[in-house]
């Protein structure tokens, strides 16, 4: 994965631990405008994945950076451009 684009989850995944403190996630504040966001596996950073997998249920806890189990939500589209895979598409309601 590319420095800048690392930058760009490290971004978006600060951003979502910070919105996200449950056990099931929940759609994060910069999402509001947006119709449809991806659940981007793969390029979670240590201690800022959205929600739990088959190791934890909680949000904050990946173990290491990119594991492929552990994702955050990205505007859609924008998933794969930064190296990981679409593990879901949720639609944001209106």
């Amino acid at each position: 994965m590319k420095s800048e684009n690392k930058a760009l989850v490290g971004i978006f995944a600060l951003g979502i631990a910070l919105t996200s403190t449950s056990a099931f996630a929940e759609k994060p504040d910069w999402a509001s405008g947006l119709s449809e966001v991806d659940k981007c596996a793969g390029v979670a950073q240590k201690g800022k994945n959205d929600c739990g997998t088959k190791n934890h249920e909680c949000g904050g806890k990946a173990k290491s950076d990119d594991m492929a189990d552990e994702w955050v939500f990205t505007p859609k589209g924008l998933c794969e451009k930064i190296g990981g895979k679409v593990a879901g598409t949720e639609k944001m309601k209106k």
